[in-house]
């Protein structure tokens, strides 16, 4: 029986996939030239880097919503990042795109995520205003390009354009990239657009689940959304609203199915309208985005947003957490920068060899996982501690 080769699964490629996905055998390329694998495309090759990657390891133990601690049933970054993976790949099947490279995309688009979730985001911005920036989208493009160190002949990992870009291209309300002019000329790809709606999908799901489980979320306030509201009605009317343990299952379930449909139904309906034909219409495409929600579900999915903000994120059990949370990644910049000498060796290099000592340490804190931050602090300024 004749093995699935590389050059096997880039013709299956071209017989199944739509015109205007991408396709492994026209791949830009990588910075650094390599020989191809004999049984694995570009692409594949590329979301097996990103999970072999020290930074996808840490993911583990990194906040969603709940500081890392608070409980093992609470999502960390790395099941958000599975369940996005997930999501896109049935979102790309349906619509006959690359799989591959929306699981790579999926897969790194969390990789610069420092701990203790988006307050750490927020303080590690704070401390980086006026030396560079931060973002994650940026410090994760920056990982795979160039903190991970896992071959002789070149840094990073040395992921193929298109991965790279569609991390470029990576944007929610809650990501918003800084590589705004970097090849502007052209448009995301559609894999980059699914996984972009699969993070959105994912956490305002998950995000619901994760709080009706924590009591903050009651089912009845909870359904001041209308598409909450209607996850629950589709619950009690299979029976399952009478078991409290099965509800929310049942909740999550239904508000990730109907937005996944309306998004798979009105994007090709859109790609229908605007006669989209080829990789280049897609890429040259001037308009507004071309994977998208209908304006009903749109509006819909901005009332649960609204709902989970208010009643979720800003609750004062979410918001303590916050708190310390900014506390603990501040303290700990200015310490390192003030002492770099107490970073590990190769950090320390760094800035000996005239790396910005902002960016450094900024390196350092954002690689770190909430336990290990924690237990760096608790040494730092902990006189009990050793």
């Amino acid at each position: 029986m004749p093995l699935n080769d590389r050059a096997k699964l880039e013709h299956l490629e071209e017989q199944h996939l739509a015109p205007y996905a991408l396709r492994a055998a026209k791949s830009r390329g990588r910075r650094y030239p390599e020989p191809e694998h004999d049984y694995r495309t570009c692409f594949q090759r590329d979301r097996d880097r990103i999970i072999h990657s020290e930074a996808f390891r840490r993911l583990e133990y990194k906040t969603q919503v709940f500081l890392n601690w608070e409980g093992d049933h609470f999502r960390t970054r790395l099941t958000h990042t599975i369940e996005v993976a997930q999501c896109a790949r049935t979102i790309a099947r349906a619509l006959s795109l690359n799989e591959e490279v929306c699981e790579a995309v999926a897969l790194a688009h969390d990789l610069g995520h420092t701990p203790f979730g988006h307050a750490g985001e927020h303080a590690m911005r704070d401390c980086m205003e006026g030396h560079g920036g931060y973002e994650h989208n940026g410090q994760s493009l920056r990982i795979v390009d160039f903190l991970e160190r896992r071959y002789a002949g070149f840094p990073g990992l040395n992921l193929t354009h298109e991965s790279r870009y569609g991390m470029m291209k990576h944007e929610t309300d809650y990501d918003k990239p800084l590589f705004a002019t970097l090849e502007a000329r052209e448009s995301p790809s559609l894999e980059a657009q699914v996984v972009n709606f699969a993070d959105e999908i994912s956490y305002n799901s998950h995000d619901a689940e994760d709080g009706l489980y924590s009591g903050i979320l009651t089912v009845d306030v909870a359904c001041e959304s209308a598409l909450f509201a209607e996850a629950v009605k589709n619950a009690n009317d299979t029976g399952a609203g009478a078991e409290a343990s099965l509800l929310r299952y049942y909740i999550v379930r239904y508000l990730k199915n109907v937005q996944v449909s309306d998004l798979l139904q009105h994007t090709s309906l859109r790609l229908e309208e605007e006669k989209i034909k080829t990789l280049d219409d897609v890429l040259h495409y001037k308009g507004k985005r071309l994977v998208s929600f209908s304006p009903e579900m749109s509006h819909k999915v901005a009332r649960l947003k609204h709902m989970l903000f208010h009643k979720f994120y800003q609750h004062r059990r979410v918001m303590r957490g916050i708190e310390k949370a900014t506390r603990f990644m501040k303290e700990l910049f200015e310490r390192y920068l003030a002492a770099p000498y107490l970073m590990p060796g190769g950090f320390h290099k760094r800035i000996k060899e005239g790396e910005s000592p902002h960016r450094v340490v900024c390196d350092y804190i954002s690689g770190m996982t909430d336990r290990y931050a924690l237990e760096q602090y608790k040494k730092l300024f902990d006189p009990d501690v050793w």
